[in-house]
């Protein structure tokens, strides 16, 4: 039977995996049985999935990235080249600590910049945007913009990636016109 994904010649896909139509994966890429992948996903060369690692629909991972059981990604994560997810927040060789994983979950929408680090246990909100070489310690809301070390909200970016400015709680992308609105509880589309 053939499949409905393509994976390069050089990619170990153990079986049994989930694998939606349409979805790519590139050289030297590893996919642990038990990894579950949407539907058109492009994974990049040297990228490891783990079981119980859960990638949604239109992904994008760039090279060099371990997504390790207990990850999800929702519909349309971008995820830059040699970023780190981790999955034990105390780390010893010597203490086994598999038991303990802590979950890691990134919105719909959301992008990481290359060489991120996203610690363990947060949730990255929908449409985030994490700059390059951040680390991320802490939960962070749904269209922020966040960078450094440790990463901070530094501002609010749109859907599209464009940085929005609010006045009077209220912002319009200068890019596609989207509209926002934000209190105390967050931002949202109106």
């Amino acid at each position: 039977m053939e499949k409905a994904y393509f994976a390069h010649p050089t990619a170990v896909v153990d079986e049994p995996v989930e694998i939606g139509e349409g979805t790519k994966i590139w050289h030297f890429t590893h996919v642990n049985s038990g990894a579950r992948i949407g539907r058109n996903c492009n994974i990049g060369q040297n990228v490891f999935i783990d079981s119980g690692a859960t990638l949604g629909n239109n992904i994008k991972v760039q090279n060099n990235v371990s997504i390790y059981s207990g990850v999800i990604l929702e519909d349309d994560v971008f995820c830059g080249p040699s970023m780190v997810f981790t999955n034990v927040f105390n780390p010893r060789s010597f203490i086994s600590r598999k038991k303990e994983f802590r979950k890691t979950l990134v919105g719909k929408g959301a992008t990481i910049g290359a060489n991120s680090t996203i610690v363990c246990g947060n949730t990255i909100g929908q449409y985030a945007f994490i700059g390059a070489s951040s680390v991320v310690t802490k939960d962070v809301p749904d269209y922020a913009l966040v960078y450094g070390n440790p990463g901070k909200v530094k501002g609010w970016v749109c859907q599209c990636a464009v940085e929005i400015a609010f006045r009077s709680g209220r912002a319009k992308c200068q890019a596609c016109g989207k509209k926002y609105s934000k209190n105390r509880t967050g931002v949202t589309l109106v």
